[in-house]
């Protein structure tokens, strides 16, 4: 499912890589519930829809919606999530949520059904990554895949795409896409790591994109710059979450 971009200002060029930013109109949106599945045993996928949809904008597969879920007190609890898909026409935006501990996103969604509200909140912006490389690597884990699903279907045919995900076998799933994709499925941290290490890099002007655990992607990121001499201005990694910490967003350049 895709849609237009209006409303949206572009900048100036984030780096020479070619990728841009463009911001958005940051607008809640309150949503119902339409269909929750468990696509996988720890993977939920919640379609929401209501009329304000009709304008929701998310240019980029890695754009972050703000989703305020009831909390204890009176402030609401807020967690990061990507669009995994959303159609303007239909009025419909789709959320998949890595069912790991017990927070408000994993517990709402573990119990979501049909006729339940949602609040959401922007995206403020997206980093737009022209599919036009030559070759894009994607890494990262649960929490990641979302987004690296998101973009395999985006990418058209005669792409190279290789792909690094951390996930437990009992959630790994086919994932659709025209590229040409090369796809490794690994039990840890540590061989997602080691999986990097592996690699050697296409010739060509590549992309790099990861997302998952803070401490994890940083090591990432090093080894793809620092050790494989990947350009630094054409990776983007990015902590979905820190471990021992509740609630963690961070861009790690």
């Amino acid at each position: 499912m895709t849609a237009s971009l209006p409303h949206s200002k572009a900048d100036e060029a984030d780096s020479p890589s070619r990728v841009r930013r463009v911001r958005h109109e940051i607008k809640k949106r309150e949503l119902s519930v339409v269909a929750a599945e468990s696509i996988t045993p720890n993977m939920r996928r919640i379609t929401l829809a209501g009329d304000s949809l009709e304008d929701f904008i998310s240019a980029s597969f890695d754009d972050h919606i703000k989703l305020f879920f009831p909390g204890e007190g009176e402030a609401p609890a807020m967690r990061d999530y990507t669009p995994r898909a959303f159609s303007n026409a239909e009025r419909r935006l789709v959320i998949e949520f890595a069912q790991h501990g017990d927070g408000p996103a994993a517990s709402w969604s573990a119990a979501a059904q049909p006729g339940d509200t949602l609040t959401i909140g922007g995206p403020r912006g997206s980093f737009i990554i022209p599919t036009d490389y030559d070759w894009h690597l994607l890494a990262g884990d649960e929490t990641a895949l979302p987004a690296i699903a998101r973009r395999l279907e985006e990418l058209p045919a005669g792409t190279r795409a290789i792909v690094l995900l951390q996930v437990a076998p009992a959630d790994r799933r086919p994932l659709a896409s025209q590229a040409d994709v090369m796809l490794h499925w690994v039990d840890s941290d540590a061989a997602l790591l080691d999986a990097a290490r592996a690699l050697t890099l296409p010739a060509g002007e590549g992309y790099a994109w990861c997302a998952g655990e803070a401490q994890t992607m940083a090591a990432m990121r090093q080894i793809l710059v620092e050790e494989k001499g990947h350009d630094r201005h054409a990776i983007r990694a990015a902590a979905y979450w820190k471990r021992g910490t509740a609630h963690h967003h961070e861009n790690l350049g």
